[in-house]
């Protein structure tokens, strides 16, 4: 054993030395290593941070999330919060009548105002049932966490626990923190304790500021917007922790027999019959939440899969390149190889010395790697975080990204070292004996290695290239689509009246009032409310009947509620009828107008105008019905990426019950400074009990494609990366073929071949490399393909402009690569080449 490590360490003492006299292959050969595997091992620690990753907290593999089993009918009502399972009223029963579970907990996300008066300031807050702390076995940093005795109906004002890193940048990480109170959304709460650093709650991806128990749910919201005892409003995600012995599909079953008992004591008051119906018939069940719960996981899953496979192509081309130069380097050793053989050194044990060599440029490569890596996946944390959006994701090493790198550096050793550390020692000890000093293996079999690698690489890099191509050009089709409306020169101000206390008759007025002291702000070209933006993920539909049209199947629009003055400010064209008037009030005709898919939809072939349709209503309410005077044009609603969808705009002057939020909407093309400055004054002078936050339409709408600037930004990263990888290497090995064949160009020159018939001599090796790579990787391009269609948009995976384009672009690239290598050789002297010989 003494012997094989001091063998071993022999070999490694050579190998340091071999690379110290070759500094610029070592450092090219690293830093190709490098990239490779640090784009690699950044997309692995994301999808390990979202994915794979176990809650920081006491056994996470016993918890399980409840929810409502997939429904092709889903329920109706008011859906707030990112996770919105389950009532309260649904959470009390289910929770009365479990089996399943040791402990189970309810929970919300929510946002609470820090400032005391004025422009809002966030803090990201956690709504917890008692329970919860003592199910996850979490302890407090200081002081105590919630307890069930925190959370009891009709509690008021109640305790707060703040997160840790909350404390650290709010209280500097003052431990007197503990028993002082703070404000949220204006009402001073004092401070129970402060939760550990490394728990972040339920929801991978989004930390908390500031957990509060449910009960005081009543006590932050207005009289009549509580969501604590209203049977349609979905707000609470619910977790448990499974009984001893008890497995998710034996509490799935537990929780399917109580599914009848829970819902027909929980239906909303306002479902019609046939609501009803699909209410009554929704089955609970569990899913494994070890792991957490996760819309970011939702959504960046698959994409973060495909770029892990991305960069890991552009590892395989890396690779290629290596393989390439190490042949190189094999060749100009075969005559040292060839004669340790003749003197009787073991095959064995030179294979091994240059896998060493191969193994320390991979760890190295590595440690490199992962140093990038480390810079790469905070640059994506922040790429996807935004002020509306912030996210929290754990980014410490853990053992399965250590060990991903290790066997990535491994499998690169492999790659790229064993093939030319067999060439190698296949040297014939009595040829060598015989050469004066050049490589031994000009050989068609060694070339034809090589011009395999690099056609590999030109194939992967076309490859990526159409990948990038793909996804650059749906970003594009996003960007400059006609979304219905005009982004420029817009402003978004979020106002909150509920501290004003107004009763329900005066708030219509007020902020009737509001919009039109905006309206007349300094700077300030037109302005208008709306209770959904456009493109901003949020939405409200409803099931409607349109009266004297051929019944169909559940007809549910979108809709929204907006002032007069919207679509002229958004510049949407009417393409019909009139848009809504000052005597559109609550005392006249309810009226209503609607987009060109409305009409196409509902009402296909006829005149739209004065026709009526019914907000279908449940037992005891009021029916209501709308009078159509207007027709717009067709505009995004929820997402840019969905299609033009059925909506309905109704006028907030005849809004019933109107809430204490409202959007207003400001065209200005004055400085965002000079503006933001006249309109806090505008909107706080006359009520300072008003809160407001502001953000640019324009932000809002970069911020919903942020899924696909993040595919656009690293495919055609990576793609330009691969497409410099294979130019390299297809330099590499044009050049090796040059030198090589050298003696024989200068006798076809010697014999008459003009330069153009070297270069030419050249072309036709360069068009065979590239003519293979294209061909195979247009075949694998179309392959694969699929697997990114749902991330496009506006192209087919096998958009052939796109693929034509790439293919193009790689070329003129590789043939720029070329250029040296063939216009050397067309510079041959021959007498020169014929005396080398």
């Amino acid at each position: 054993m003494r012997a094989l490590f001091d063998s071993l360490w022999q070999d490694l003492r050579y190998t340091f030395r071999l690379l110290r006299l070759n500094p610029g292959f070592f450092a090219v050969a690293a830093i190709s290593l490098a990239l490779g595997i640090g784009a690699n091992t950044a997309i692995f620690q994301l999808i390990d941070s979202v994915r794979l990753r176990q809650l920081p907290v006491a056994h996470p593999e016993q918890l399980v999330e409840v929810k409502i089993a997939k429904n092709d009918h889903c329920c109706s009502g008011n859906f707030s919060d990112r996770h919105p399972n389950f009532t309260h009223p649904q959470w009390e029963q289910i929770r009365d009548r479990q089996q399943a579970f040791s402990n189970v907990f309810a929970w919300a996300d929510d946002r609470f105002d820090l400032s005391e008066t004025g422009e809002r300031r966030y803090a990201e807050g956690l709504w917890m049932s008692g329970a919860m702390f003592h199910t996850l076995g979490v302890r407090p940093l200081l002081g105590r966490l919630i307890a069930n005795e925190d959370d009891r109906p009709g509690c008021g004002s109640p305790g707060a626990v703040l997160g840790y890193s909350f404390w650290q940048r709010e209280f500097g990480g003052d431990p007197r923190a503990v028993g002082q109170t703070i404000s949220l959304d204006r009402r001073r709460v004092p401070v129970l304790g402060i939760a550990p650093a490394n728990f972040f709650g339920v929801e991978v991806g989004r930390g908390f500021d500031v957990a509060l128990p449910v009960c005081a749910e009543p006590w932050f919201a207005a009289a009549d917007e509580s969501r604590l005892a209203k049977r349609q409003d979905w707000w609470l995600a619910i977790i448990g922790r499974l009984q001893p012995g008890w497995t998710a599909n034996r509490a799935t079953a537990q929780l399917k027999a109580i599914s009848a008992a829970v819902f027909e004591n929980t239906v909303p008051p306002n479902y019609r019959p046939d609501m009803a119906k699909f209410y009554l018939g929704y089955k609970l069940e569990t899913l494994a939440a070890g792991s957490g719960v996760s819309s970011l996981r939702e959504r960046y899953e698959e994409p973060l899969v495909l770029l892990l496979g991305i960069a890991g192509l552009v590892l395989l081309i890396a690779c290629a390149n290596l393989a390439n130069l190490l042949l190189a380097r094999a060749s100009s050793r075969e005559r040292e190889m060839a004669i340790r053989l003749a003197m009787g050194a073991e095959r064995g044990r030179l294979i091994r010395q240059l896998l060493e060599e191969s193994l320390l440029l991979s760890l190295v490569g590595a440690a490199l790697g992962a140093v990038l890596a480390a810079f790469l996946s905070r640059y994506l944390v922040s790429f996807l975080t935004t002020g509306a959006n912030p996210l929290f994701l754990d980014l410490q090493p853990s053992w399965r990204v250590l060990g991903f790198t290790a066997a990535v550096a491994i499998l690169t050793c492999v790659l790229f070292g064993l093939a030319p550390a067999l060439r190698a020692t296949r040297a014939d000890p009595a040829s060598a004996m015989k050469t004066a000093g050049r490589g031994l293996t000009a050989s068609r079999e060694r070339l034809g290695l090589r011009r395999a690698l690099v056609s590999s690489q030109v194939a992967l890099s076309l490859v990526l290239l159409i990948g990038a191509l793909l996804f650059v050009r749906s970003l594009r089709n996003l960007l400059t689509l006609d979304a219905g409306f005009r982004e420029d020169g817009l402003l978004v101000a979020q106002a909150d009246i509920s501290h004003l206390n107004f009763p329900l008759a005066h708030r219509s007025v007020f902020l009737r009032d509001l919009l039109d002291r905006v309206r007349a702000a300094p700077g300030v070209e037109d302005a208008a409310s709306a209770a959904i933006v456009p493109v901003s993920g949020s939405g409200w539909n409803n099931t409607i009947e349109v009266l004297g049209a051929p019944k169909q199947n559940r007809p549910v629009p979108w809709f929204n509620r907006v002032s007069t003055g919207f679509f002229r400010n958004l510049q949407t064209p009417l393409v019909a009828g009139r848009d809504f008037e000052e005597h559109d009030t609550a005392s006249s005709t309810p009226v209503a107008v609607v987009n060109q898919s409305f009409v196409a939809k509902f009402l296909p072939g006829a005149n739209p105008l004065g026709r009526q349709f019914r907000i279908l209503v449940g037992p005891g309410e009021p029916e209501q019905i709308f009078q159509i005077v207007g027709v717009v044009k067709n505009s995004k609603y929820r997402s840019l990426r969905d299609e033009f969808e059925p909506t309905a705009f109704l006028t907030a002057a005849q809004e019933k019950e109107p809430g204490t939020r409202t959007k207003l909407i400001v065209r200005s093309h004055a400085s965002i400074g000079p503006l933001l400055a006249a309109l806090r004054k505008t909107i706080l002078s006359g009520s300072p009990g008003i809160s407001v936050e502001f953000k640019v339409f324009k932000t809002q709408i970069a911020e919903s494609l942020l899924r696909e600037r993040l595919m656009a930004a690293l495919s055609g990263f990576f793609g330009f990366l691969a497409a410099a990888l294979a130019s390299v290497g297809l330099y590499g090995v044009i050049s090796y073929m040059v030198a090589r064949r050298r003696a024989e160009i200068g006798i076809r020159m010697a014999l008459g071949a003009s330069r153009g018939d070297v270069v030419k001599l050249v072309a036709r090796e360069v068009a065979l490399l590239l003519g293979t790579g294209l061909l195979v990787g247009t075949a694998l391009s179309i392959a694969f393909a699929r697997t990114a269609s749902a991330l496009l948009y506006g192209l087919r995976p096998t958009d052939p402009a796109t693929i034509t384009f790439a293919a193009l672009l790689l070329a003129s690239v590789a043939a720029a690569a070329s250029f040296l290598p063939a216009l050397r050789a067309s510079r041959v002297d021959p007498m020169a080449a014929l005396r080398e010989e």
